[in-house]
């Protein structure tokens, strides 16, 4: 009924991290103003600003998905109060159930996903770096 807004409120929250992050990494010369990195990706890995913004697209298409979902089902209506279980003050615990429950489980399930991704990326730049070190100082 109302899961995605689990994923919708830790968006909300990474959204205001990444601002946070973008103004810090700023200050240390790791990205410009733009968000592009300026630091080597192959020793000092990805910006934690760009894995942040990893995870606010995958939450927000989950978001985006569900509630699409939710409206195509009937259980999202666009006129007040938008939850078709709001109508009724009987339907609200089972809602606030599946908020805690499915909901909770989505967004850890994606943001366990997106650590994963991180880790396996970062690991990957930083290999494809030696492995071009190594090739070229063979080479010469």
């Amino acid at each position: 009924m109302a899961c995605f807004l689990v994923s919708g409120a830790e968006g909300i929250v990474v959204g205001a991290v990444r601002h946070a992050v973008k103004k810090s990494e700023i200050a240390k010369g790791v990205i410009d103003e733009e968000g592009n990195q300026l630091v080597d990706a192959s020793t000092h890995g990805i910006c934690w600003y760009r894995k942040l913004g990893w995870l606010l697209n995958m939450l927000w298409g989950g978001v985006l998905l569900l509630a699409i979902e939710h409206i195509w089902h009937g259980e999202v209506v666009l006129w007040p109060p938008f939850l078709t279980a709001m109508q009724t003050p009987d339907e609200i615990p089972v809602m606030l159930h599946e908020m805690a429950t499915v909901g909770v489980s989505m967004a850890v399930l994606v943001t366990a996903v997106w650590v994963a991704a991180t880790l396996v990326v970062d690991h990957v730049v930083k290999r494809s770096a030696r492995y071009t070190q190594n090739t070229t100082t063979e080479g010469a």
